[in-house]
């Protein structure tokens, strides 16, 4: 039976490696930002404090999912950002179109690109 991916996406989730435009973040900075999802909204909190909040809708399909992100409050409100997600065991994959209305096609973020591909591992005890 495949598992549900809004509910295996509800929890917190801290960030294992990220990178934007072919850049990598810093390891002193990812290890500051976390990501929360509930089934219908999310949160992300750099050093514990909330920047951006908002509402989410996953769709699956058979390759890997789509994700649309939808800022209420902070750094991306009135934006909606699509993206893609793969979970496998504890580690969750997204890899965000930053600019434009269509989701990335691969977990890639080549140079040159506003394409943010985040690796992310579920916090103990969460979900």
């Amino acid at each position: 039976m495949a598992v549900d991916p809004i509910s295996a996406v509800e929890g917190r989730w801290q960030v294992v490696r990220a990178e934007l435009g072919g850049q990598p973040m810093p390891a002193d900075a990812a290890e500051q930002v976390e990501l929360e999802f509930t089934a219908t909204t999310y949160t992300v909190r750099f050093g514990g404090e909330a920047t951006d909040h908002g509402i989410h809708k996953i769709t699956p399909t058979a390759e890997h999912h789509h994700i649309a992100m939808t800022g209420k409050i902070g750094v991306n409100e009135g934006k909606t950002i699509p993206g893609i997600l793969q979970m496998k065991g504890d580690l969750m994959r997204i890899c965000y179109a930053l600019e434009g209305s269509t989701a990335p096609t691969e977990f890639r973020a080549p140079p040159g690109t506003l394409c943010y591909l985040a690796t992310y591992r579920r916090k103990n005890g969460s979900h």
